[in-house]
């Protein structure tokens, strides 16, 4: 009887299982592919030995590291400020009511689907902007609500096309200075003000644009495109990261897939 005891789960306890799972999920989710996964792995790597040289009973040892895990939130929070930022953006995003389904704005438990948004047309006005050395800063929406930085441009409610988005970004358009903001597949701003990295370690031949793209994928967990006026280039920025990609079919599946 014992055993069995020991082995039974109530409704609550399954509730409980459940949600741990989903922030484990969505943490990983949020550090994956970042520096963040690195120094998270590093924390639990001395977790486990914390415990094994309690376990082994080295008072020594294992009290210098219960000094760590004793100010650990404090680390943690330091240390994945962005992650948590990203989360609670995502938590209190105004848009959770304007979606259809609320685990659709998670993420979570989401079937596998094509996003709405042209990305072709995206992709090959980026293209051709860069090989006339035109430049631009797309930004897309993902989870978050971006109202608040659209609000710093001119608002707009124009469906996506390539003409559409080279005539924004046209070097004689009073549009093209600011970045596009992109929800769907309309363009909800122009002209919008970006918020821009302070990163020392960005190279300098990146100028404003490419900050700015960083600024707002950091703070955000939008997506966006940059295309050099000096070298005509494209740069995809994800998560305050530059992601390298081979050619322009292989960008247009990754925006797809973060898109998705």
């Amino acid at each position: 009887m014992e055993l069995f005891d020991t082995f039974k789960f109530s409704v609550v306890d399954i509730i409980d299982v459940i949600l741990v799972a989903f922030l484990l999920y969505y943490f990983y989710k949020l550090v994956k592919g970042t520096v963040a996964i690195n120094i998270f792995i590093g924390i639990v790597i001395i977790y486990l030995i914390f415990k094994v040289t309690q376990a082994l009973q080295m008072t020594l040892f294992s009290s210098i590291l219960g000094g760590f895990i004793n100010v650990g939130m404090f680390a943690l929070i330091v240390v994945f400020q962005q992650e948590i930022r990203k989360f609670l953006l995502m938590i209190g995003s105004s848009n959770i009511g304007n979606r259809k389904k609320f685990f659709k704005q998670l993420k979570f438990l989401k079937t596998e689907g094509l996003t709405d948004t042209d990305v072709d047309a995206i992709v090959d006005a980026s293209t051709k902007m860069g090989s006339s050395k035109t430049g631009a800063l797309i930004v897309l929406e993902r989870n978050n609500n971006l109202d608040v930085i659209a609000k710093t441009g001119d608002e707009m409610n124009i469906g996506v096309t390539q003409p559409i988005i080279e005539s924004i970004f046209f070097k004689n358009s009073p549009l093209h200075d600011g970045a596009i903001i992109i929800s769907g597949n309309v363009i909800k701003a122009t002209r919008v003000i970006l918020p821009v990295s302070n990163e020392k370690s960005i190279p300098a031949r990146f100028g404003l644009r490419h900050r700015a793209a960083i600024g707002v994928t950091e703070k955000t967990d939008a997506i966006a495109l940059v295309v050099s006026e000096e070298t005509g280039l494209i740069s995809y920025v994800k998560d305050g990261q530059f992601i390298i990609f081979e050619n322009t079919d292989e960008l247009k599946e990754l925006i797809n897939k973060d898109l998705e």
